[in-house]
């Protein structure tokens, strides 16, 4: 069984048929800087062609799933051109995770903020940590969120609550999760992993003509939705990065 090697990315086979993708950088609860959002999508890729990946567990290391954007690290883009860059390596990201071919069980620990939210949204089977909280913070910086979570969202928990969790960037609990839909599972904090091990083996164990066939399918019926959703997230997270105005409120944030 054989692992792949990453600079801010975990991936080893954890289980028979089954492949572990954990964010590590745990000294920054796994905030997103510009090599772990381009070695997501670059993990996820690599597990969706590896034969003996049937499954995927995706989690993050230490404290948090991942904290949102790495304050630290950030890069303010200049131009367009920077700026697209940037949202365009976050957008394949979640179509790596979205439409890859194996099923991705979340295994949310901590924080989930931002695009850590996002891709816990993206994920087929999230469970969460009972600690474990998430938020979307984009809005009130005059930013804009990714991860076709602007069709994902309403989908799972209804157009209401979703202006709600959008336009309010209210903290939610991973049971106000559960309730409305976000969250599959909440499990004691010290049963995540080996909760999300067992769920992702099961999926393993599945028939995998069967299970990607069903992945396939069940994303074909949105798969336009969410394609639309990717490129005007992306238009609206570009305007929203060369605004002054954006920049006046993340030296505040």
């Amino acid at each position: 069984m054989r692992d792949f090697t990453y600079d801010t990315i975990l991936s080893t086979m954890t289980g028979e048929g089954v492949r572990t993708i954990s964010l590590n950088r745990p000294d920054s609860l796994n905030a997103m800087n510009r090599r772990l959002i381009d070695e997501v999508a670059i993990a996820f890729n690599e597990a969706n062609r590896d034969r003996e990946t049937r499954a995927i567990v995706f989690t993050g290391e230490g404290r948090a799933f991942c904290a949102g954007d790495d304050r630290h690290e950030h890069v303010h883009p200049e131009t367009e051109e920077q700026a697209r860059d940037i949202v365009d390596a976050i957008q394949r990201a979640t179509e790596a995770i979205v439409f890859g071919a194996k099923p991705v069980v979340g295994a949310i620990n901590g924080w989930a903020v931002g695009g850590g939210f996002e891709w816990a949204i993206n994920c087929d089977f999230p469970i969460w940590a009972e600690s474990a909280k998430g938020f979307f913070p984009e809005v009130s910086l005059n930013l804009f969120v990714t991860g076709a979570v602007t069709t994902i969202l309403p989908a799972i928990v209804g157009p209401v609550k979703a202006r709600e969790m959008l336009f309010l960037g209210e903290r939610y609990s991973a049971e106000d999760l559960k309730a409305c839909g976000v969250a599959w599972k909440v499990v004691p904090d010290a049963e995540l992993r080996e909760e999300a091990g067992r769920v992702a083996a099961r999926l393993a164990a599945l028939p995998s003509l069967s299970v990607r066939a069903m992945k396939r399918v069940l994303n074909q019926a949105s798969a336009g939705a969410i394609r639309t959703a990717l490129l005007l997230e992306t238009e609206a997270t570009v305007a929203g990065f060369l605004d002054p105005e954006t920049t006046r409120l993340l030296k505040a944030f």
